[in-house]
This record gives C-alpha cells, structure tokens and sequence, in this order.
C-alpha cells in the first residue's frame, strides 16, 4: 500500500512555472509506477503523465507535452511534476496517483493522494 499527499499548488501568473510534490510513504513506493492528473471544475479526471518505477520511462498527455516533466526520487519517496509557461486552461485540482502499472488512465492507479489546488490567472 502506498500513501500519498500532493502539495506545492498555490496561485500563480499565466507563463510562469511551478513545481507540484507527491510524498510517498509505504514500501511500495519503488515497485509502483506513479502518474500525475487534474480535474477542473466540472469535467472528468484528465490524465497528464506518467513514469515507470524506475524513472526510465515517462509518458505525457499531448495538452503538457514539452511544457511539464514528470519525475521521481525513490530514495525520498518523492515524486514531482515540473510545470512551465502556464495558462489559465491548467487551473484544477491536481492529483498524484501509485499503481503497479504505468498507464494513462484513472483506472489504472490503485491509491491517489487528496489533491492541490493550482489556479493560473490571465
């Protein structure tokens, strides 16, 4: 079982970068693939990106390609999502999930953490 809490969201300017931690705890932290996803008012959970337990395989959604990175330290049993040159459109809730499969759906993560929220204004 993994345990997880998100924190780092806060609000921000459009075009500027902020950097959202996932602090894990449990052992199986390093077995476990994680990925990052958002939900804005009134609409579905949306899958941004995903890494492999290792670290050597990432995955992202096309709308945060070239503009977040995911990434994770196992030694800290942290993992975080870099995210530049923002936009209003990225306002939400966003969420870190662990599973044992690394995927881009909901469905495929087992334990998620309660969320931070990140509003970009104009």
């Amino acid at each position: 079982q993994v345990q997880l809490a998100e924190s780092g969201g806060r609000l921000v300017q459009a075009g500027e970068s902020l950097r959202l931690s996932c602090a894990a705890s449990g052992r199986a932290f390093s077995r476990s693939a994680m990925g990052w996803f958002r939900q804005a008012p009134g609409k579905e959970r949306e899958f941004l990106a995903s890494i492999s337990f290792s670290g050597a395989s990432t995955d992202y959604a096309d709308a945060v390609k070239g503009r977040f990175t995911i990434s994770r330290d196992n030694a800290q049993s942290m993992l975080y999502l870099q995210m530049n040159n923002l936009k209003p459109e990225d306002t939400a809730v966003y969420y870190c999930a662990a599973g044992l499969g690394q995927g881009s759906e909901a469905r495929d993560y087992d334990w998620w953490g309660q969320g931070t929220q990140v509003t970009v204004s104009s």
